[in-house]
């Protein structure tokens, strides 16, 4: 979960929330909206043991048209669109730190290497992202003692003020929200990967669970560091907050020191999303003879063919678009399929209530009418608003298509 979205997602939302408080609400809501998805998700995941996430849980719910069209959105841009999100920063902290150095071979060299590694090996990609994954905990931990102990601070005040009631029901905080469910995502990533994991029953509830509850603490920390030690001014609009955030934490030689550490992170990022999405090609490879060649995997058990694909889509978006439009793009869909899931627990409880559930969902139904409620007024506002309206339209068509990939492939002309 830990990836882009903390280290620069900050600078998009301090414009229009100009208080501590809203933006402390801000994230509180979005890890409160990912905790209840990831209580429900885990009560399907451990009845539906099996690799593909949305993919395998809409189709069995709802019916597998419902799920070829949210793994369509996963195999092609689902996860494609993470992994260039995060190699394009990537690019750009590695690059302010080595003048000269090109971000854009930045980028797709991070890719590249992480693809290679995976590879070559199921383990060692497996040891690469645990390594990776905890040197980038240590390296946020790190920041939030730093910042907190950092004597000059800015006049802004985590206290409710008169103003925050107006603008935590506003469309701008909306819209915002958005930005924090992108860097929350990754919340339902090992619903992807249930048939690689020992003791799904239990194992899948505590990652989701747990791993929602440790980075909700990590990102409201470290936002009220960025806040509490750099001037807002310096970070509307930009996209490298970290390493703006860095200077006046740590200094300007630390900065750069920061940026390498930050980039480091990010390639944890890469590979667990290189990872995991290839997981749900092979899943849908194996029910429609249209996609079976993506299916195969080797001697080693990786799915060569379906991670080559998400790695060409990656290089392919990381080349033709921006930061900020790839997000755009891909929040929408993925929000509307997260909430189709969700209230599939109520579904398949109704429809299947013999069916063995070992763990069932937390706060039922409460939990998962916070998570449809919150995922439904952020979908209406990214419609409304102008910004974001078009990019999200574009995610519904590439839904749409896979709609028609599937209706024409042979296994449903066969009946």
């Amino acid at each position: 979960m830990i990836g882009t979205g903390i280290f620069t997602s900050l600078g998009f939302q301090v414009g229009d929330l100009p208080t501590g408080f809203a933006i402390m609400a801000l994230w509180s809501i979005g890890g409160v909206c990912a905790l209840c998805g990831a209580l429900s998700y885990a009560e399907l995941g451990a009845a539906l043991p099996r690799s593909g996430g949305e993919y395998h849980f809409l189709r069995e719910i709802y019916h597998p048209a419902v799920g070829f069209m949210a793994g369509w959105i996963s195999a092609t841009v689902g996860f494609a669109a993470p992994v260039a999100i995060a190699a394009i920063p990537f690019g750009a902290y590695l690059g302010g730190v080595v003048p000269g150095l090109p971000p854009v071979l930045c980028s797709l060299g991070v890719v590249w290497l992480t693809t290679l590694v995976l590879l070559w090996d199921l383990r060692l990609g497996s040891r690469f992202q645990n390594i990776s994954t905890l040197l980038k905990v240590v390296l946020i931990l790190i920041i939030i003692v730093a910042g907190f102990c950092v004597a000059g601070t800015q006049p802004i005040s985590f206290l409710p003020m008169r103003a925050d009631r107006a603008l935590i029901v506003s469309p701008p905080f909306a819209v915002s929200l958005y930005w924090v469910m992108y860097a929350y995502s990754g919340w339902n990533a090992s619903t992807y990967i249930v048939g690689e994991v020992r003791r799904p029953a239990r194992t899948i509830p505590l990652s989701l669970g747990l791993g929602t509850l440790l980075v909700m603490a990590l990102y409201l920390a470290i936002n009220a560091v960025f806040l509490r030690t750099t001037p807002a001014a310096e970070m509307i609009g930009k996209q490298e907050v970290g390493l703006i955030a860095g200077a006046h934490i740590f200094g300007s030689a630390g900065c750069r020191v920061m940026a390498i550490f930050i980039a480091l992170g990010l390639v944890s990022t890469v590979s667990g999303m290189m990872w995991i999405g290839p997981r749900v090609t092979v899943a849908m490879g194996e029910d429609l003879p249209a996609l079976s060649w993506f299916a195969v995997r080797n001697a080693r058990g990786v799915p060569v063919r379906a991670t080559l694909l998400q790695f060409a889509i990656a290089n392919l978006l990381m080349l033709i678009t921006s930061f900020q439009k790839v997000v755009n793009y891909v929040q929408f869909s993925l929000t509307f399929f997260s909430a189709l899931t969700v209230f599939g627990v109520f579904v398949l409880r109704w429809r299947r209530p013999d069916l063995p559930r070992p763990y069932r969902t937390w706060g039922y139904p409460v939990t998962p009418l916070i998570f449809l409620a919150i995922s439904g007024w952020m979908l209406w506002h990214l419609l409304a608003n102008a910004a974001t309206r078009g990019p999200s339209l574009w995610g519904l068509a590439t839904a749409a298509l896979g709609l028609a990939i599937y209706y024409l492939s042979p296994r449903q002309r066969s009946g």
